[in-house]
């Protein structure tokens, strides 16, 4: 299990960020998924696929957040303010920016899509099995995501 930790931690708290678009909160959605497989190791019989499962858990983990942030902003009638500091955007770059906030902007499955297929490099059966959607909805939501993407960051050119 500490192995699994040290390894894959750090990717997938990027792929929270990604994602939650929050550090603190990425690293707890990740320290949540271990924990639960630690609680379970003991009872778990096929520990070879226990990294889909963390990349599943990060995701519901990332949902649930989102689904909350969703919530309370509507009840409190709070827009979104923007994570980004003066110095992460120049860090960052104005292009690479742009792209992140494009994708950030996209729909909840296509960004989960573009970021496990671009950012975690998942071949689209991986993806698959990680979301719990066939391989052609994978195909088709990266397509139209894509295309998406294309046309938004045209129209800021």
């Amino acid at each position: 299990m500490s192995e699994l930790f040290l390894v894959h931690r750090l990717a997938l708290v990027r792929l929270a960020f990604l994602l939650v678009s929050d550090q603190e909160t990425a690293e707890d959605v990740v320290q949540d998924a271990f924990a639960a497989v630690y609680r379970r190791w003991s009872t778990l019989t096929d520990r070879e696929h226990m990294l889909p499962y963390l990349r599943t858990a990060v995701l519901n983990g990332c949902r649930t957040v989102l689904r909350r942030r969703a919530v309370i902003g509507r009840l409190r009638g709070l827009q979104e303010v923007s994570f980004w500091s003066a110095e992460a955007a120049a860090l960052l770059g104005e292009t690479r920016r742009q792209v992140f906030l494009a994708v950030r902007a996209l729909p909840r499955r296509q960004r989960e899509v573009l970021v496990l297929r671009f950012y975690l490099d998942l071949s689209e059966a991986e993806i698959a099995q990680v979301l719990g959607i066939s391989r052609g909805t994978v195909k088709s939501t990266a397509s139209r995501a894509l295309k998406t993407l294309a046309t938004e960051l045209q129209e800021e050119r």
